[in-house]
């Protein structure tokens, strides 16, 4: 493992963050002026805005420092442990959610499912506003006894959340061997029944899932989006995420051009989240 770290400026944070997740990191820190870690934040005031960014594959080190620059040093995972005591705190999500830091015994709200996690270097601690949006979606989507599908689970809280939430059955997986491994052991904490696989949205059968989520990226959510329809059933919904607001025109319109229909467009700050439908019936052309 190592770290890259590296400054950008303020305005395109956003998407060097975005450009770095889909680069296969797996874990960021913002730093301080002086090189300590700081939460995640707004930077309008700032000069720039100075990343720490760990990825596991030594050997692609110079590969991603040619693309992203910066400096490379060896990976000190205590870094990340600390901004994850630091700053990750509780939160409530929607109207039934609550996501609490392992480590704190903070109580659960009544009415509220409760999310351990756990901060380790997978993406999917509840803090990213594109995890928020998605699970604000699947409250308000999932109905009791609904197949769920969650393709690029890295962390898997999404797919512990339409567990605790009702659904019949829970899909996940992730091309990242590393993601399964925290997947597998978070959904073990919290005693949750997911099917858990290495792959992707190509692994599952046709007209497979009721409701399918993906907080991934935009050249993914884009490239699959045949795939998306194939595995809901017709009248099916995907939830999907991991794009900014200049990446919503070539998604929707690869998703449009696959048979698909967006419903709605969901943001926070620059990050959207797109709501799609399968129509419930697809005419086939009359034979002449």
């Amino acid at each position: 493992m190592f770290s890259i770290d590296l400054s950008c400026t303020p305005e395109d944070k956003d998407l060097t963050i975005a450009e770095l997740w889909e680069a296969g990191c797996t874990g960021i820190i913002e730093l301080s002026a002086k090189g300590e870690s700081s939460v995640l934040r707004d930077t309008e005031n700032d000069d720039f805005a100075s990343l720490r960014v760990f990825f596991d594959d030594d050997s692609r080190a110079a590969d991603l420092q040619s693309r992203f620059g910066g400096e490379i040093k060896p990976a000190d995972t205590r870094d990340w442990v600390a901004f994850a005591h630091e700053y990750l705190k509780p939160m409530t999500i929607g109207e039934r959610i609550f996501v609490c830091p392992e480590w704190r015994d903070d109580p659960t709200p009544p009415g509220r499912i409760r999310i351990a996690v756990n901060g380790g270097l997978a993406f999917g601690t509840g803090a990213h506003e594109t995890t928020r949006l998605c699970l604000e979606a699947i409250e308000r989507h999932l109905k009791p006894g609904m197949t769920v599908v969650d393709v690029g689970t890295g962390s898997g809280i999404l797919a512990e959340a339409a567990v605790k939430l009702g659904a019949g059955e829970v899909h996940a997986n992730d091309n990242d061997p590393e993601a399964v491994a925290v997947a597998r052991e978070n959904f073990e904490k919290a005693g949750v029944d997911v099917a858990l696989s290495l792959g992707s949205a190509g692994d599952f059968p046709d007209n497979f899932a009721d409701l399918i989520v993906a907080n991934i990226s935009p050249a993914w959510i884009s490239d699959l989006a045949l795939e998306w329809v194939r595995v809901l059933k017709p009248g099916g919904r995907a939830i999907l995420s991991g794009f900014e607001a200049g990446d919503i025109a070539r998604v929707s319109a690869a998703l449009e051009a696959a048979g698909a229909r967006i419903e709605g467009e969901f943001g926070e700050h620059e990050w959207r989240m797109l709501e799609v439908l399968v129509p419930p019936v697809i005419l086939s052309p009359v034979a002449l």
